[in-house]
């Protein structure tokens, strides 16, 4: 019994841990530590694709699915006041409020 019960605890406190780190899909999120540049919203997850806004700090936004590309964490998300505006940030200015 003691076999089995330490990898099912393990595995739960992992999976736990990262529950609590991640910010869901469908979650209301809000740009931060933009600065003066303002985090751009583009096309596509990669610095390659179009800017289509630039979104200032505070700006209320939905997390819908995010994706990685090479080695950056975006996200695609709509802006919280007109939802049919959607594309992609980088994750990294993405906080939960």
């Amino acid at each position: 019994m003691r076999r089995l019960l330490i990898p099912t605890l393990a595995s739960t406190l992992l999976l736990t841990a990262c529950a609590g780190d991640a910010i869901g899909p469908g979650k209301r999120v809000v740009v931060e530590r933009a600065g003066s540049e303002l985090l751009k919203l583009r096309a596509g997850p990669g610095l390659g694709y179009r800017v289509l806004l630039g979104l200032p700090d505070g700006t209320a936004l939905m997390r819908h699915d995010c994706v990685t590309e090479v080695g950056q964490l975006w996200c695609r998300v709509s802006l919280a006041n007109a939802p049919r505006m959607t594309g992609y940030v980088s994750a990294d200015y993405l906080s939960e409020r």
